[in-house]
């Protein structure tokens, strides 16, 4: 049986805030009760408000904000003596740390994570950062490694009715599904996803479940209206809870979707809007794709060769760099794709 869909991150006297609360509304709120419990001198209660502004901020693209705020977090928590909150600390830093690109520091500020949260027998802190391991594992490409992590995670959420997570971890086995060519499984597991989000009045997870249906039914189908039907909904929640990150994400599946039908100038319209959201918010991965969607794009509308190839180049030592091992493979296929070769050998490559 799946609950309403709860937000354990909301904690101390932001506990009663729900999922869908607006993300301005949601760091409102932290930052008057962070000032209320620096002035009360509760160091527990300044930590569990602190991983609200926190992630509020991590959410709306404020990367600076949301880097001092989870470390306050986490300072006080240990000042605390609270194991558990110390947990919930490093999981928003390491999921600020994916976030912004830095998978090294994700995978170790998440596992200190998870271990903090079973030496304080916070079972959901320590469930939210296997995931965060997982998810990240998942967006290197690393797919042999995380599969298992995330069927176990989905198996743990589905047990104990954790509806939220439950969507999650379908979204992410969806995803490797439908990155390794079994689209009609993620097709169905993304639908999944999308009704559970609904009963559970997850409109965040829903938001991302469309995004994944619209995905599929582009590729595989070839059903462009009903693809940007989705988009266009999912796009309606993300504004009104500002999630920034998913609003960017959802554009570049626009364009992608565009750009699966040909509609080549629209495309590049809708990746260049993209790229600068994401460049607004200090994420890489996101600016990466949506930097490739825009060099396929314009080499679609005849932009010179040469100048393809270069771009190429570039973005494959940018993926290289950041760890991207899937994406990194997407701009390869890009190569063969356009009919263009490599400015020269190695190009772009740093694996020395």
């Amino acid at each position: 049986m799946q609950t309403k869909a709860l937000a354990p991150e909301y904690q101390g006297a932001l506990t009663k805030m729900s999922v869908n609360a607006s993300l301005t509304d949601v760091l409102a709120e932290g930052v008057r009760h962070l000032r209320q419990a620096e002035l009360s001198g509760s160091q527990e209660e300044v930590a569990r408000s602190g991983l609200a502004v926190a992630e509020a901020h991590r959410r709306l693209g404020q990367v600076a904000e949301a880097d001092r705020a989870w470390k306050a977090s986490y300072r006080a928590a240990r000042s605390a003596g609270n194991t558990g909150a110390m947990a919930w600390a490093l999981w928003s830093g390491g999921t600020l740390a994916r976030q912004r690109g830095a998978l090294r520091l994700a995978f170790r500020l998440l596992g200190l994570a998870a271990e903090l949260g079973k030496r304080g027998g916070d079972v959901v802190a320590r469930g939210y950062s296997l995931a965060g391991l997982a998810e990240t594992g998942r967006i290197q490409g690393d797919y042999a490694t995380v599969a298992t992590l995330h069927e176990q995670l989905l198996a743990e959420a589905r047990a104990r009715g954790e509806a939220r997570h439950t969507v999650w971890a379908l979204e992410g086995i969806a995803q490797i599904h439908r990155n390794t060519g079994s689209l009609d499984t993620a097709l169905e597991m993304f639908e999944e996803a999308a009704v559970l989000a609904g009963d559970a009045d997850d409109r965040r997870g829903r938001a991302w479940a469309l995004r994944g249906i619209a995905d599929i039914v582009s590729l595989r189908d070839g059903a462009t209206g009903r693809a940007l039907d989705l988009l266009a909904e999912a796009e309606v929640t993300c504004r009104e809870m500002n999630l920034s990150s998913a609003l960017a994400y959802n554009h570049k599946m626009r364009a992608n979707v565009l750009f699966r039908a040909g509609r080549y100038e629209e495309a590049r319209t809708v990746y260049e809007q993209a790229l600068g959201e994401f460049r607004a918010m200090d994420e890489p991965r996101g600016e990466a794709l949506a930097s490739l969607g825009l060099v396929k794009a314009r080499a679609r509308l005849g932009r010179d060769r040469h100048a393809t190839a270069a771009d190429l180049d570039e973005l494959r030592g940018r993926l290289s760099r950041i760890g991207l091992l899937n994406a990194r493979e997407m701009v390869e296929k890009a190569y063969a794709e356009l009919g263009v070769e490599p400015s020269s050998a190695g190009a772009g490559d740093d694996r020395r």
